[in-house]
């Protein structure tokens, strides 16, 4: 998708976590920053060489906890988290739009997935918003910032002054976690002790997105604002014997590139990198096309490291990181770039400007 020329300015009023590392956005940043990494044992899962899983698990949440009910318990906080500043100005919007990224269907994903959580977003949220219209995109590591994306499109085409985003995400369902180790993608499992998969998470992360105006107008706080965001399709995909070259994600940063003012490069870059090798070399093969549109390409932050990959839950906690950055002062520059890799080949991005 092209990225958005014309209408109005959009900002981040509000935001929301649940993570290994945290379980508010605050807490989930500070301890990112500091390097803070929340890996551990499952308490009694263990992998074909009978050792336990390593896993980043969001520590209030019992082992017995599954599916749905699993699920819920990391959006719904979060999610009253970034809705806070409406409550703070006991605000009662007519209609409040809803879209959350959701991981695509594998073993171990809820049945219900999509109405279980619309249900108890609606339920949780139904005291800021007279009707709360939800919509999900179930497309892996890049539906939270899919969902990014379109939440920006409808306040730019002024659908609507506000628009709750997400992405919810979990990998410590017994199915799942089997499932990843079949496919060699779980780091240090087996009996190779694979050194090339990643730390299996889980988070949600919401961003409460408002149009400029209307967040002076209801004096909500704001450092960052959303210049433009994307989604390409990669066609070469990771479990293939296809060689990418990094064809989607260069023509994603093209897009991105082309809506940094005259002169502009980015000078941030979070993306959803975790160890495995398909990840890095998409990226390698699309610096060397694109590498005049960084400062430094190779300067990057890789969040995975701390609180594991968290699937369709990672876009919207890099927005929540920029956001945090820029208002605390420690951001590199003023143009972030985020990234995220789909396994299904969607490659989606967003353009923050620093406003501070």
């Amino acid at each position: 998708m092209t990225p958005v020329t014309i209408g109005r300015d959009v900002v981040i009023a509000g935001g929301g976590a649940r993570t290994a590392i945290g379980l508010t956005a605050p807490a989930t940043m500070a301890a990112q920053r500091a390097g803070i990494a929340g890996f551990g044992e499952h308490p009694f899962l263990v992998d074909a060489a009978g050792n336990k899983f390593i896993v980043a698990r969001v520590p209030p949440l019992g082992v017995e906890s599954q599916g749905s009910e699993r699920w819920a318990a990391l959006a719904v906080p979060s999610a009253i988290e970034a809705t806070q500043p409406l409550r703070e100005r006991r605000a009662k919007l007519a209609a409040l739009p809803v879209v959350v990224g959701l991981p695509p269907r594998r073993p171990g994903r809820p049945a219900d997935a999509e109405k279980s959580l619309t249900d108890k977003l609606r339920a949780a949220l139904n005291d800021v918003a007279a009707t709360i219209p939800v919509e999900t995109i179930a497309a892996g590591h890049a539906a939270g910032t899919m969902a990014l994306e379109a939440g920006w499109q409808k306040i730019r085409a002024k659908a609507s002054d506000f628009c709750l985003i997400g992405g919810v995400d979990s990998y410590l369902d017994i199915e799942t976690l089997a499932w990843l180790e079949r496919q060699d993608q779980v780091h240090g499992a087996g009996k190779l002790n694979n050194a090339w998969g990643f730390v299996p998470g889980e988070a949600a992360g919401w961003c409460l997105l408002a149009a400029r105006e209307v967040a002076t107008k209801w004096q909500l706080p704001f450092a960052l604002q959303l210049l433009a965001g994307a989604t390409t399709k990669e066609t070469k995909l990771i479990k293939t014997d296809a060689v990418c070259t990094g064809e989607g994600l260069i023509a994603l940063f093209r897009q991105l590139a082309a809506a940094l003012p005259p002169g502009r490069k980015f000078e941030q870059v979070i993306c959803d990198m975790n160890g495995e090798p398909y990840r890095a070399d998409e990226y390698g093969f699309a610096t060397v096309r694109m590498g005049s549109a960084f400062v430094d390409a190779s300067d990057f932050l890789a969040p995975a490291d701390c609180w594991g990959d968290v699937g369709a839950a990672s876009g919207p906690l890099f927005a929540l990181w920029a956001e945090l950055a820029a208002r605390k002062g420690y951001s590199k520059g003023s143009f972030t770039l985020m990234w995220t890799s789909a396994e299904g080949g969607e490659r989606s991005g967003a353009v923050l400007q620093a406003l501070k």
